[in-house]
């Protein structure tokens, strides 16, 4: 979906895509689903299929965003108040998806605004 290009002349040099189905979301949703734990990059491969070599630098921009946080070569989620939020709506979606299959969840996704989109109007 296209975006105006005042919106486009606002963005961060490093924009962080966290529209569904982006890497970045992907991890994000892997690491919110378990709290507890802490991952080796191989792992988080394994866990939700992102490519080797997009793995790191997801990891390495949601670190500078204080949504993961990492010691040695294990990951986290991060300690941030928003990602709680996030995990939320991440597990509200996937229960809609398995109750309402006939609903497209990417449309209501597409309305639904974005804590963490970094030209938010909340910010």
């Amino acid at each position: 979906m296209p975006i105006a290009a005042d919106d486009f002349d606002q963005l961060p040099e490093k924009a962080l895509d966290l529209t569904e189905g982006s890497n970045a979301q992907i991890v994000l949703t892997f690491l919110s689903e378990h709290p507890d734990a802490a991952f080796r990059q191989n792992e988080i491969i394994e866990g939700t299929e992102v490519k080797a070599g997009s793995v790191g630098p997801v990891l390495s921009r949601l670190e500078e965003r204080g949504l993961v946080r990492h010691k040695g070569k294990y990951w986290t989620i991060g300690e941030d108040d928003r990602l709680a939020s996030y995990a939320a709506m991440a597990q509200t979606f996937a229960t809609a998806d398995e109750r309402f299959p006939d609903e497209d969840m990417g449309e209501w996704l597409e309305h639904a605004e974005n804590p963490y989109d970094e030209h938010s109007e909340d910010k």
